[in-house]
């Protein structure tokens, strides 16, 4: 009988096919049906991926494609699974490639334009990661797809931020707070990185005020801060300042005069032991500042250039203020000596610029008074895999300010504020609206505290993170629809990056907890990060970002996909190797040829009946397999049960390569086309048909579109999606004893004719030649078989 499917190699274009055929399908869809609160609903708190430039990032896409896997597997459990696709885009990455794309300024330019090209740039973006994901197969809603720019998704923003404004939640304060230079905005602690960077230390001379003689050497990495100094402290354990306590110095060059304090941020062993204050070199600064009631000079202003205070110094960018005072300090012997040193500091994560620390006027969110709470509720969360918990733990430990959740910048959801221009009292609309404020009236008439009626509009803009901490509640159509909401809300999983549990994961569970006393989701998925070839992190600043596109359209999204879940471990990082994505194929093709040889044999009938498998009339051979088949079920099911893909994957591969197709196939050939014992023949088609659809069903979800085309070509109209995994049975447990015995026994034979030179020819035995070798007698039971197989003769 020749094979039913025709085409000798799985291809791309295959791939095509099905994913039209899908389309035409609706397969994917999302309802929930009507008052049935038993429906299984499955929600996945997709992460809306950020459109910052181009390529999209190939770890990215295999992050995605994990998320699909996800979706997959808790279909084939029987759930009726959400699985909603959003784009991210609001903030600064945007507004950085909005000015690179259309060599533009932000500032230097009307705002309602800059806004309209950054919309157009992201259309753009969004268009090439919309493409990406559909072509990897992606079965999320892609119909309804929401973006955090949209007017409903913005209006949404602003209703939590009104919510929580009314329940005394926010708070405009003017305080120190960390400022990126570069990016012009104010940032929060979760979105510095630390970075040990190389830097001077510089002894400097001070004058003990009492007598100008005496000087005191005070080691500092940041002279230019001096006209901002308010006191030089000691520690009080150090006794050989402690003659000076409470005594004054004068600054060198700006010949003021400043305390000399004690306090136990001082390190003795750090420098000569006594540190200059200043507003602010940094957070202990802050901290000094605050314990010692210390009066702050403003030293820096937004555009980075010293303020009046710097007397000489005024109106200098940061750096040539540093270049004139150290030169100055120099030239008047004000330096004892300098030290190359290595300090740790702190960087913007996004313009890998130093933070400084200027205060600012903004808008806080409360969440010292939440960590004792979201301790408690951390808890509670199921991650996969559970090591990184401890990043949540260590991050909850860390935080000691409010959230600033205002940013200078312009693309992004507005502050829905307007401050009356009489009592300067900031005045909120009611919510369900979107709000402009800086190019729109107030939608009252007069200010609630005093009654008069002209008003300034808020400027600023939300951090991005206050629209993304609320996809939860977006999805669920919080305050929209309240039957889909007490449905859908809390969502099942929250999968995404290590790298932003800091601050995607943790601000969700602040928001949503604030806003609904409920922990957003019970469970939570954390993937790896994607490296080059060299171990490195993958980053369109270093330039060893590859385009997933091109490797998907080469190689086709099964081999992707599959080479994704096979890499690693879930949650350890992963190589992005064009040479480890091809490797991938060879299952594909392995799984193909499979199917063809299968295709050529009728279908037998109850293939997935577990009562025919108990009296089916089987073989030795036969039964053994299934022992295996058993195990590697139980195996893959306990893998999706953690949502570790690597597991399946890699066991699927290993069955289904070196066992099944090695082993039991050439096994069993002879009695596959023996026509004339057909009950040997009969038990053989059942079993390799019960083998190779149990593998197809295991693998769908990693390999969404092959085991499709199979399973359609070979088992049903339906596709395989629509169908459940495979149960584990125990009914041949005890045949699994024969598989060490049968693989050793299969390879002494191959390696004896690999050895073997064949008299006719001279050359080495070839597998189909025949061979004289006894059959051990604990494998009696398949002698029939291995002599078939082996051409064993005698």
């Amino acid at each position: 009988m020749e094979p039913i499917i025709t085409s000798k190699s799985w291809n791309h274009e295959i791939e095509s096919q099905v994913l039209r055929s899908w389309d035409l399908e609706n397969l994917y869809s999302f309802t929930l049906r009507k008052n049935n609160n038993n429906d299984n609903v499955f929600v996945i708190d997709t992460p809306p991926p950020y459109p910052s430039g181009k390529p999209w990032h190939i770890g990215a896409a295999a992050h995605y494609a994990q998320i699909d896997m996800i979706a997959r597997t808790a279909r084939m459990n029987g759930n009726n699974v959400m699985f909603p696709i959003g784009i991210d885009r609001n903030g600064l990455p945007v507004e950085i490639y909005t000015e690179k794309k259309y060599k533009v300024r932000m500032r230097q330019m009307p705002r309602e334009k800059f806004l309209e090209l950054c919309k157009t740039a992201l259309d753009d973006l969004e268009k090439d990661m919309i493409e990406i994901m559909i072509n990897l197969g992606l079965s999320g809603n892609f119909k309804e797809y929401y973006r955090t720019d949209s007017i409903e998704f913005r209006t949404l923003t602003q209703k939590t931020f009104i919510d929580l404004w009314n329940k005394g939640l926010i708070y405009i304060s003017n305080r120190p707070n960390n400022y990126c230079l570069d990016c012009g905005t104010t940032i929060s602690d979760a979105e510095i990185i630390y970075d040990d960077l190389p830097t001077n230390l510089f002894y400097m001379y001070f004058s003990i005020a009492e007598n100008n003689k005496n000087q005191l050497v005070v080691a500092s990495t940041r002279p230019e801060l001096l006209f901002a100094c308010q006191a030089v402290i000691i520690n009080p354990k150090d006794n050989r300042y402690s003659h000076l306590i409470g005594k004054e110095v004068i600054l060198p060059l700006f010949k003021r005069k400043v305390p000399i304090l004690t306090h136990h941020s001082a390190k003795s062993d750090f420098g000569s032991g006594v540190v200059m204050v200043c507003s602010y070199g940094d957070r202990n600064d802050v901290q000094v500042f605050r314990e010692l009631n210390l009066k702050e000079i403003i030293s820096i202003d937004k555009n980075g250039y010293t303020t009046p205070f710097a007397g000489n110094y005024k109106n200098l960018k940061l750096k040539h203020a540093r270049q004139k005072i150290i030169e100055d300090l120099r030239r008047e012997g004000l330096i004892e000596k300098e030290e190359n040193i290595i300090h740790r500091s702190p960087i913007c994560e996004r313009s890998k610029t130093q933070v400084e620390i200027i205060p600012l006027q903004d808008y806080y969110l409360k969440q010292l008074e939440y960590i004792p709470i979201l301790k408690e509720l951390s808890k509670k969360l199921n991650f996969y895999p559970p090591v990184h918990q401890q990043i949540l733990k260590d991050w909850l430990n860390a935080i000691s300010i409010d959230w600033p959740i205002s940013r200078r910048r312009f693309y992004g959801t507005e502050i829905p504020v307007w401050f009356c221009q009489n009592c300067k009292l900031p005045n909120l609309p009611k919510s369900g609206i979107y709000y402009q404020p800086w190019k729109e009236k107030p939608p009252f008439a007069t200010c609630a505290n005093c009654g008069f009626n002209e008003f300034i509009g808020e400027e600023k803009t939300f951090d991005t993170w206050m629209d993304s901490s609320i996809t939860p509640l977006f999805i669920s159509k919080f305050s929209q629809d309240n039957e889909f909401y007490s449905r859908t809300y809390p969502a099942t999983i929250r999968p995404q990056a290590k790298d932003i549990i800091r601050t995607w994961l943790y601000y969700t569970m602040l928001r949503c907890y604030q806003l609904t006393e409920k922990l957003s989701w019970p469970n939570v998925w954390i993937m790896g990060y994607g490296v080059d070839e060299k171990g490195k992190k993958m980053s369109k600043s270093k330039g060893n970002v590859v385009d997933p596109l091109p490797i998907i359209q080469k190689y086709g999204a099964d081999t992707f996909r599959f080479w994704s879940a096979s890499e690693t471990n879930l949650g350890q990082d992963f190589r992005c190797s064009e040479q480890s994505i091809s490797n991938s194929q060879k299952f594909l093709s392995k799984l193909w040829n499979l199917g063809r040889f299968l295709s050529s044999f009728k279908v037998p009938k109850d293939l997935s009946s577990t009562e025919s498998l108990k009296n089916k009339n089987l073989l030795h051979t036969d039964k053994w397999i299934l022992s295996e088949l058993n195990k590697l079920i139980n195996t893959c099911i306990k893998g999706y049960e953690n949502y570790n893909f690597f597991i399946p994957a890699t066991s699927i591969r290993d069955f289904t390569w070196n066992v099944f197709a090695s082993h039991y196939v050439e096994m069993i050939k002879g009695r596959v086309y023996d026509d004339e014992n057909k009950n040997f023949q009969i038990s053989s088609l059942y079993t390799l048909h019960r083998c190779f659809s149990t593998i197809l069903l295991l693998v769908a979800p990693i390999c969404p579109f092959i085991t499709d085309k199979l399973w359609k070509t070979l088992y049903s109209s339906e596709s395989i999606h629509k169908q459940r995994f495979p149960k584990t049975d125990d009914f041949f447990k005890e045949f699994e004893k024969y598989t060490e015995k049968i693989i050793e026994f299969n390879s002494l034979v191959w390696n004896k004719k690999k050895n073997s030179i064949n008299p006719t020819t001279g050359k080495p035995l070839s597998l189909k030649d025949s061979t004289s070798i006894s059959v051990p007698s604990e494998l009696t039971e398949f002698e029939h078989d291995l002599k078939t197989m082996h051409n064993i003769i005698g």
